[in-house]
């Protein structure tokens, strides 16, 4: 198999996130094949088209980390049973100016983390609305809807659970195995 850059996108913001312990989580269960590295996006300036002609060094420095990656694995809580504002902005700023994107053709996998019971299955499913029209192959199975976020991690941020672990583990896998089928 190929080995494959991946892109981390933490969309919690929050140093001792739940979601920032899944996506290292995550690249430590990852197959060897897959090479991980998170992405920030906190300091992105907000969108707007004005400057498209002559974009912040943010902007260029995201654009310039997302575009050589072969794939993109996205991990994000659920704020009002959507995506948070800096996951819509960097998704804005990775896919402008028009004709442009830095997301189009590359595989992706959607995990949601939160403390509440249904795992952010509203973030889940709205980020993958947009992953349509950015032209991004999502991972369908396994779906990840990691709930109860609070009781999945030991005090030392590894993940608590052997079934959890396994499934993740799992996902990984599948991932890896869909970036081989969909990637160009």
């Amino acid at each position: 198999m190929t080995e494959r850059k991946v892109a981390v996108l933490v969309w919690s913001l929050r140093k001792a996130s739940y979601n920032r312990k899944t996506a290292l989580a995550l690249i430590g269960l990852a197959p060897e094949t897959l090479k991980l590295e998170i992405i920030e996006i906190g300091a992105l300036p907000l969108y707007d088209q004005d400057l498209d002609a002559d974009a912040p060094p943010a902007w260029r420095a995201f654009r310039d980390a997302v575009r050589p990656c072969d794939a993109v694995l996205f991990v994000t809580p659920e704020y009002n049973r959507s995506v948070p504002g800096v996951l819509k902005n960097a998704i804005d700023v990775g896919s402008r100016p028009y004709g442009q994107s830095v997301w189009a053709k590359k595989p992706a996998a959607v995990v949601s983390v939160s403390p509440g019971a249904i795992g952010g299955f509203g973030a889940n499913h709205h980020l993958r609305q947009s992953l349509v029209f950015l032209d991004m192959p999502a991972l369908q199975q396994p779906e990840a809807y990691i709930g109860h976020a609070a009781t999945v991690f030991a005090e030392d941020g590894s993940i608590a659970s052997e079934d959890t672990r396994k499934f993740l583990a799992g996902l990984m896998t599948a991932f890896a195995a869909w970036i081989e089928r969909t990637a160009e």
